[in-house]
């Protein structure tokens, strides 16, 4: 419960700077009207819609209706007074997907200096009902990973050696891992690792044109490339990469077969990405003091 309340009172004081800032950018753009100042009576805020979506991700329940009715309206029906029916939530959710998003980029951990690259497939049904499925239908894209191919989107995720992620980007599964690294490199600095799926000569010199050294394995059909003794070990623990898309799989909970729109698949994906970046044991590489400096000296 103590987390609960440290997730309220933290997204509460996230929508108190962010919420005014927003509503006064939509004002300038003319995106919506000015309307009285407070919240309508008998509407949820968004920090409370935020707050139950995020910790969702962040329990052992699978199901958000499971969750909605058998555990947030009995445990915290007295906390929410304004708390809406599930049909009526579901309505709501999509109009925080921004400050989801928004909230997700305050969490985001800094480059390091040793930062890793990896992809992650999300699909959005089993590919015998590819042809049946509409949801998607026109968006999605058949992909191919080390598990086969799948139909749906890609996460790539860029993390540091403490385990944070850095920067993250979907794209339909049919992109290139290739493609969105020149974007999710913007301010890195230094090591960025990644597997043979990034091996491109022209992206590790454009990378390198803005200060960023890719180092990648190779294939075994390719020479080995010179590498130091530091790169060969700090690929040898890309598995923290590999840990945390592995996490936001099975307890974040990021990919399912019920969505119902592109909202609900974004606020989803969001909402897991926020739960993971609020995980205290978080997988770390633990590297010494002594460990960096031999880097520094190499």
């Amino acid at each position: 419960m103590s987390k609960f309340v440290e997730l309220f009172c933290d997204v509460d004081d996230f929508c108190k700077v962010f919420i005014p800032q927003w509503c006064k950018q939509l004002l300038e753009d003319g995106t919506r009207k000015r309307q009285k100042e407070g919240q309508r009576e008998g509407q949820m805020t968004t920090y409370e819609i935020m707050t139950i979506v995020v910790s969702f991700h962040m329990s052992h329940y699978r199901d958000f209706k499971n969750y909605s009715l058998g555990y947030v309206s009995l445990v915290y029906k007295n906390a929410f007074p304004n708390l809406l029916s599930y049909t009526q939530f579901i309505e709501v959710m999509p109009r925080v997907i921004v400050p989801i998003c928004a909230y997700f980029t305050s969490l985001k951990g800094k480059p390091s200096g040793y930062e890793f690259i990896d992809s992650s497939s999300i699909k959005v049904c089993h590919n015998i009902r590819i042809p049946r499925h509409k949801t998607f239908d026109g968006i999605a894209q058949r992909g191919k990973g080390t598990m086969g191919w799948f139909y749906g989107f890609k996460l790539h995720l860029v993390v540091n050696h403490h385990g944070e992620i850095v920067a993250a980007k979907v794209t339909t599964a049919n992109v290139h891992d290739t493609q969105p690294v020149r974007e999710l490199a913007e301010g890195l600095t230094d090591k960025l690792y990644g597997d043979k799926g990034y091996l491109s000569k022209a992206l590790e010199a454009d990378l390198l044109d803005k200060g960023v050294s890719l180092i990648t394995t190779v294939r075994k059909n390719m020479k080995a490339k010179a590498t130091s003794l530091w790169d060969r070990a700090m690929l040898s623990r890309r598995y923290i990469i590999e840990t945390i898309n592995d996490q936001l799989k099975n307890i974040s909970y990021i990919e399912h077969s019920r969505h119902r729109s592109m909202n609900g698949f974004m606020l989803n994906l969001l909402a897991g990405l926020v739960a993971n970046c609020l995980k205290e044991n978080k997988p770390n590489l633990n590297l010494t003091d002594v460990e960096l400096n031999s880097m520094i000296i190499a």
